[in-house]
C-alpha cells in the first residue's frame, strides 16, 4: 500500500505527544473502571468503525452565488482518491471512498486498481439525475425519475443502472439515490401522479440491484424544488422502501431536516421497522447547509449515535448502517475539515459507547426525567479524545491530524503539481 505522506511526518509529530496520550489515556481508562466501563473495549469497537468519505468532498464547495477554489485542487477522480488517502492515512477510519457518476466516471479496472494501491476500498454509488451532464439526450431541468416525460424517466432509470454496473465491477455494494425533483410554483405538478411516476421509475432501479446489494434513498426537504418536493421527508422515504422491497432503505442526511425536528427519533423509527441504510453525516444552522459534522451541534450528532448504540446493544435485525460524510467545503481546506468530521463522528460513537445504559432504562422506567438525561450528559461530558487519538496511534494514524498534515506541506506539494482552478462559478460542488 502506497503511503502518501512521508512516515517521518507522523513519526515527528507523534514523538512529541505520545508521553502525554500515555497519561491522560490511563487516567480516563482508571475513570472509567470506576464507572463500570472497559476503555479497552471501547478503544476496540472505535478502532473497527468506519465512516466514508464523499469523492466530491476533497473539492472546495460554493453557495448558489460563488466558489472560491482552493491551492491544489484534485482534477479527478484519481487526484481524490490519493486526498482520500492522505486522510485515512492520518486517522485510521476512513477505508472507502463514495463515487458520484458521471463526474467521477472512470475506467473501472483503474479505479480498482489505484483504490487497492492507496490501501482504499468503494462505498456507495451516487447517481447523479439532479443535474445534466454533457452530451445527455434529455435535460432534468423538470424533473428525472418523476418526470412526466417517459423519455426522460427511461434516460434517468439507464443512468442509475449504470451506476450500479460499475459499482459492480468495483466492489461497491450499495446504490444512494436522491433527486431534487419537484416543483417551485402551486399547481404545477400533480403530487399523486409525479410519485407514482417516482416509484415506478425506481423499481425499474431497484430490479437492476445485484443480489447482495442495497439500494438508499435519500428525502430532502427543499432544493432545487421549493416549492414541493416529490421525496421530501422520513415518511415519504419509508413508504418508497417499503413499496420497492427488502434491498431498499432510507438514507438520513442530518442537514435534510426541518429546523427543530427530532433527528434521533426519525432514527429510532427507521430502526423499529428495519429500515434504516444509513447516514450522511454533516450539520446545520437553517438547512441543508452541508457543514462539518458536529460544528454547530454535536450534542444531536451524540443523541442518534445514543440510538444507534442502543441498536446494536439489543441486537436490532439485520442492523448495519453505512456511514459516510456529506459536506461542503467553503472556506477550509477540505481534507482537513473531512478529518474533524470523521472524528467528530467517532466521538459520538465513542461518547455514546460510555451511557449506563442499565441506569438509563432503570430511570426510564421510574419516569424519572431529570436523572434519565443526566445519565446521558455523564457520558457526553466525558473526554473521549485519549481513546480516540489511542486508537489511531495503534492503527499508525497521527495522534494531532492537523499538525502531522499541516507539518507535511501536502497541500502545498499537490498545488505545485495541480493547476489551479479558476474561480467564480456558482454551485455547491
Amino acid at each position: 500500500m502506497k503511503r502518501v505522506i512521508g512516515e517521518d511526518h507522523i513519526a515527528a509529530s507523534n514523538e512529541e505527544r505520545r508521553a502525554a496520550l500515555e497519561t491522560d489515556y490511563a487516567a480516563l481508562g482508571e475513570q472509567l473502571a470506576r464507572r463500570g466501563v472497559d476503555i479497552v473495549s471501547v478503544r476496540s469497537k472505535i478502532e473497527a468503525f468506519g465512516v466514508a468519505i464523499p469523492s466530491w468532498g476533497v473539492g472546495t464547495g460554493g453557495t448558489r452565488f460563488a466558489r472560491f477554489p482552493g491551492p491544489g485542487e484534485p482534477r479527478d477522480i484519481f487526484d481524490k482518491l490519493q486526498d482520500c488517502a492522505v486522510i485515512n492515512q492520518l486517522i485510521c477510519s476512513t477505508p472507502s471512498v463514495s463515487l458520484h457518476i458521471p463526474w467521477d466516471k472512470a475506467d473501472p479496472k483503474r479505479l480498482r486498481d489505484e483504490a487497492g494501491r492507496l490501501g482504499l476500498g468503494f462505498d456507495a454509488m451516487n447517481s447523479n439525475t439532479f443535474s445534466d451532464a454533457l452530451g445527455q439526450a434529455h435535460s432534468y431541468k423538470f424533473g428525472s425519475l418523476s418526470h412526466a416525460d417517459p423519455a426522460v424517466r427511461a434516460q434517468a432509470v439507464e443512468h442509475n443502472i449504470e451506476c450500479i454496473e460499475i459499482g459492480n465491477a468495483i466492489g461497491s455494494k450499495a446504490l444512494t439515490v436522491w433527486i431534487g425533483d419537484g416543483s417551485n410554483f402551486p399547481g404545477q405538478v400533480n403530487f399523486a401522479r409525479a410519485f407514482e411516476r417516482y416509484l415506478d421509475a425506481m423499481k425499474g432501479v431497484y430490479a437492476a440491484l445485484p443480489a447482495n446489494w442495497r439500494v438508499f434513498t435519500e428525502h430532502k426537504m427543499f432544493e432545487p424544488a421549493f416549492y414541493s418536493t416529490v421525496v421530501q421527508d422520513w415518511g415519504t422515504n419509508y413508504l418508497i422502501a417499503t413499496e420497492l422491497g427488502e434491498k431498499a432503505f432510507c438514507l438520513v442526511d442530518l442537514g435534510h431536516h426541518a429546523p427543530n425536528v427530532n433527528i434521533e427519533m426519525i432514527v429510532s423509527r427507521l430502526i423499529q421497522f428495519g429500515k434504516l441504510g444509513g447516514f450522511h453525516f454533516n450539520d446545520s444552522k437553517y438547512g441543508d447547509d452541508d457543514l462539518d459534522a458536529g460544528s454547530i451541534d454535536p450534542y444531536r450528532l451524540f443523541l442518534v449515535f445514543n440510538e444507534l448504540v442502543d441498536a446494536e446493544l439489543n441486537g436490532a435485525p439485520d442492523f448495519s448502517p453505512a456511514h459516510m460524510l456529506d459536506q461542503s467545503h467553503n472556506v477550509t481546506d477540505p481534507i482537513e475539515s473531512l478529518m474533524m468530521s470523521a472524528i467528530e463522528v467517532q466521538r459520538a460513537y465513542a461518547a455514546a459507547l460510555l451511557i449506563d445504559r442499565s441506569a438509563l432504562l432503570g430511570f426510564q422506567e421510574d419516569n424519572d426525567a431529570l436523572m434519565a438525561t443526566q445519565t446521558l450528559k455523564t457520558a457526553y461530558r466525558t473526554d473521549v479524545e485519549p481513546i480516540l487519538a489511542m486508537a489511531r496511534l495503534n492503527a499508525g494514524g497521527a495522534i494531532d491530524v492537523l499538525d502531522a498534515y499541516r507539518r507535511s506541506g501536502y497541500r502545498m506539494q499537490v498545488a505545485q503539481d495541480r493547476p489551479a482552478v479558476a474561480s467564480g462559478g456558482g454551485g455547491i460542488v
